[in-house]
């Protein structure tokens, strides 16, 4: 049964939205529409695509495709779009790219499947085949923890029906006809075994339901007031509201699994005390949620914001900010944090970032969509110290950049050109640098790398230390929210083996679609 304090998502459909349904007039222009054969000859570089060896890296790399190998495969849909068959346009395939882009910046030969399957999408829908997009919604419904909270800032088809209620309405309708209990599918035998889980983010909710789904009894522990990391605090509102993180986080909670908020574990032998007390395995889910240090001249100035904070604060109380913006970074939280400023009314936004185009981390449709807001980002240009007056932010110095030889991450590093220093008037100051975890509370058996991510096995996630493993950013780095999904699935499965004492080896990974890259060594 539900849980009697489920949160409600608006007006429940009583009938399933129907593809059809979705009124013409509401989707993009569908007047004088070109013939799919000649988008798809704009949209492919058919000699790039003719020489394609089929290496497999975008399938290989892509987080949909582990998770759901069985529906989505891009290589195979991106072949298969030239043939220009009407099934494809009618296909749930072409909705579940997550648009995390690592097939993008992975391919040799940079062809940009998230957007041509976006392009693919729009004319699908404008020739009234929207059926994909409804069974796309089902599968996610059925296969994904925090379906709702995945659908919003991973599939985004608001990207092509800009009716946000036609949206809403769907998505709502395929999480609420799969809610745990009308599900069919029964659990595995109820274990004896008890796993605790350290933080409720996305990664640690998603082995919390796989777990719970297993048949083990599952608690997690958050030290914040509500649970869902940094789907609650640090995603705006704007594309993630707070009401729907509550359905997901519920209908976790209906399958059994326990959360205990306001309960930090922020101690290295509060670690060793959950094994003390009777868990037989611990999954550290913590994230990065600690701005990386960032020493400047001037950031103890009134209207200076660490970005993670200046985004909470965004999603629980007001946050006064006046007519002129900077941001120094170039990471998605970068965008978020210019386009959550002007939803709060700056009326100029501009993004300072040190590199070129070219080596922007942001996702190219983050960066499409705020210039389109009009949010400008100088590139080249990194800042020297911030300057104000009675202790408030007037003015930001900035110094021009090149770029000389390759670093350890392989981009070009920035050096400054000598003399170009300049000022630029500033109100508020929003430094977007990077996140870091938080592993101080680990014992001191759990090996982490010289970033302070935690070293983990990169098939099983297991740690140095006896029964803890660790996923998601806490062992990569800032990540996408399908990444978090992806390693907490990897997760559960791994400890479901370790606790029944089933060895796992690479193919038992590969074969049940949870390998993953991993930094974290």
């Amino acid at each position: 049964m539900a849980h009697k304090d489920s949160p409600k998502i608006g007006e429940t459909k009583t009938e399933m939205l129907h593809p059809m349904h979705v009124p013409k007039d509401e989707l993009q222009g569908n007047e004088q529409r070109p013939s799919l054969d000649k988008i798809l000859e704009d949209l492919l570089d058919f000699e790039k695509l003719k020489y394609c060896n089929g290496c497999g890296i975008c399938t290989g790399i892509c987080p949909i495709a582990k998770i759901l190998p069985e529906y989505y495969n891009p290589r195979i849909l991106l072949h298969s779009l030239p043939l220009g068959d009407e099934k494809i346009l009618k296909s749930p395939q072409l909705w579940l790219c997550a648009w995390c882009y690592r097939c993008y910046r992975r391919c040799p030969q940079k062809l940009n499947l998230p957007e041509i399957f976006q392009v693919v999408r729009r004319y699908a829908v404008e020739s009234g085949y929207s059926e994909g997009f409804i069974k796309a919604l089902e599968i996610i419904s059925k296969n994904i923890p925090l379906p709702i909270s995945c659908s919003y800032v991973c599939f985004h088809p608001e990207r092509v029906i800009k009716n946000q209620q036609i949206v809403a309405d769907a998505i709502q309708q395929a999480i609420l006809t799969s809610s745990p209990e009308k599900s069919k599918e029964q659990p595995f035998a109820k274990s004896t075994k008890n796993v605790a889980i350290i933080g409720s983010g996305p990664a640690g909710m998603s082995a919390a339901h796989d777990l719970a789904k297993k048949g083990y009894s599952v608690t997690v522990f958050e030290a914040l007031p509500s649970a869902g990391g940094m789907l609650r605090r640090c995603i705006p509102k704007y594309r993630l509201p707070k009401k729907l993180v509550d359905f997901d986080i519920m209908r976790i909670k209906d399958l059994g699994v326990e959360i205990k908020t306001s309960t930090p574990i922020d101690g290295t032998q509060k670690v060793k005390k959950l094994l003390e007390e009777g868990y037989d395995a611990i999954f550290v889910a913590t994230g990065a949620q600690e701005d990386q240090n960032f020493t400047i001249q001037g950031a103890e100035l009134n209207g200076v914001f660490h970005a993670l904070d200046f985004l909470e604060k965004a999603n629980t109380k007001n946050v006064e900010l006046l007519n002129t913006v900077s941001i120094i970074g170039g990471g998605n939280v970068a965008i978020d944090s210019a386009r959550t400023a002007l939803k709060l009314g700056a009326k100029d936004v501009t993004i300072l970032y040190r590199r070129s185009k070219e080596e922007i981390p942001a996702s190219p449709w983050e960066i499409k969509e705020a210039k389109d807001k009009g949010i400008k980002i100088d590139f080249l240009v990194s800042p020297k110290k911030i300057l104000g007056e009675n202790g408030k932010v007037t003015k930001i110095e900035c110094v021009k950049m090149e770029l000389g030889e390759q670093d350890a991450t392989g981009r070009r590093r920035p050096i400054p050109i000598q003399g170009s220093e300049f000022m630029m008037p500033t109100d508020s100051v929003i430094m977007a640098i990077g996140q870091s975890p938080n592993t101080v509370f680990l014992p001191k058996t759990v090996e982490l790398t010289t970033q302070k991510t935690i070293v983990t096995d990169p098939f099983t996630l297991e740690t140095s230390s006896p029964n803890i493993f660790a996923g998601g950013d806490a062992v990569l780095g800032t990540g996408t929210l399908i990444e978090a999904i992806l390693a907490g699935k990897q997760a559960a499965f791994s400890i479901d083996h370790h606790l029944r004492g089933i060895p796992l080896d690479p193919v038992d990974i590969a074969e049940n679609a949870f390998g993953r890259e991993n930094n974290g060594t």
